[in-house]
C-alpha cells in the first residue's frame, strides 16, 4: 500500500505565517483521515501525507521531509520507526499520540527520541498545541509526563558514574540488565517494571548493540564484570 496524501492542502505559508508540515502515521484509515481533516483546518499546519505502517512511513518521511511526524503509538513498530528515523539522521520531530502516562511508557518514548506527547485522554486542542509546540522546537506535555521526564533526568545525574558501568547504557537499560542477571525472562521483567514486553525487548536490543554482544547472558556478565572491576579500583 502506498502512503496516502490528504484530499486538501494548505499552502506553505498563510499571510506570512510559517506553516508546520505534518505527516501522520496510524494504522487505522479513519483515524488518519480524521486527524488530517482536523489539522487541515489549522492555518499554521499543513498535512503533507499519511501512512499506515512503519515501512510506508519510512519511505514517505524520507521523501517528504516533514517538520513533525504525528505517530499513533498503537501502530505496530511505532517506536522502532522513531528509532530508525533518528539513526538515519532524519530531522523530523515526533509527537506520540495515544500515550499511556505510565513511567515505563513515557521513558521508552523519550529514549527513542519522541519530542512531544498527547495522552489517550488528550483533546483536539491538546493535539494541535503539541504539534505547534514541537514544530517550534519546544516541548509541551502534561504535568505527569513532565514529572516523569524530570525524575529521569535527576536519576541520570545521580547515576552518572565511570565508564565501567557500561558504554552509554541508560538507567532503564542498566535496570533491565540487573533483572537479566537474576535470570528473569522478558515477560517477568515487564511484570516487575510495569511495562509492555515489547518495550523490554526494545531495551534488550539496544543494550546488546551498545555492549557488542549477541546474548542476554553475555550482556549481564559484561556489565557485572565492569562494575566489579570498578569497585575493586575504588569507585
Amino acid at each position: 500500500m502506498r502512503p496516502q496524501l490528504p484530499l486538501t492542502w494548505n499552502s506553505e505559508s498563510t499571510n506570512g505565517l510559517h506553516v508546520i508540515r505534518v505527516f501522520i502515521a496510524a494504522h487505522i484509515r479513519l483515524y488518519r483521515e480524521g486527524l488530517a481533516q482536523v489539522l487541515q483546518r489549522v492555518p499554521a499546519l499543513s498535512v503533507v501525507g499519511m501512512a499506515a505502517s512503519r515501512d510506508e512511513a519510512v519511505v514517505a518521511v524520507t521523501a517528504l521531509s516533514p517538520d513533525v511526524l504525528l505517530l499513533d503509538l498503537a501502530m505496530a513498530e511505532s517506536r522502532d520507526l522513531v528509532r530508525y528515523l533518528q539513526q538515519a539522521g532524519s530531522t523530523v520531530k515526533v509527537v506520540a499520540i495515544g500515550l499511556i502516562e505510565a513511567e515505563g511508557e513515557v521513558l521508552s518514548c523519550a529514549e527513542v527520541g519522541v519530542a512531544g506527547y498527547v495522552p489517550r485522554e488528550g483533546s483536539i486542542e491538546n493535539l494541535v498545541a503539541a504539534v505547534e509546540s514541537v514544530g517550534r522546537g519546544e516541548l509541551l506535555c502534561s504535568p505527569q509526563v513532565a514529572g516523569t521526564l524530570l525524575r529521569r533526568l535527576a536519576a541520570l545525574a545521580r547515576e552518572r558514574g565511570p565508564e565501567s558501568r557500561g558504554p552509554g547504557l541508560t538507567l532503564r537499560e542498566r535496570e533491565i540488565v540487573g533483572w537479566i542477571d537474576r535470570g528473569l525472562s522478558n515477560k517477568d521483567i515487564a511484570r516487575q517494571l510495569g511495562i509492555e514486553v515489547a518495550t523490554v525487548k526494545n531495551h534488550v536490543h539496544n543494550l546488546l548493540e551498545k555492549l557488542s554482544v549477541h546474548r542476554r547472558g553475555e550482556a549481564a556478565a559484561k556489565v557485572r564484570g565492569r562494575v566489579t572491576r570498578a569497585s575493586a579500583a575504588g569507585f
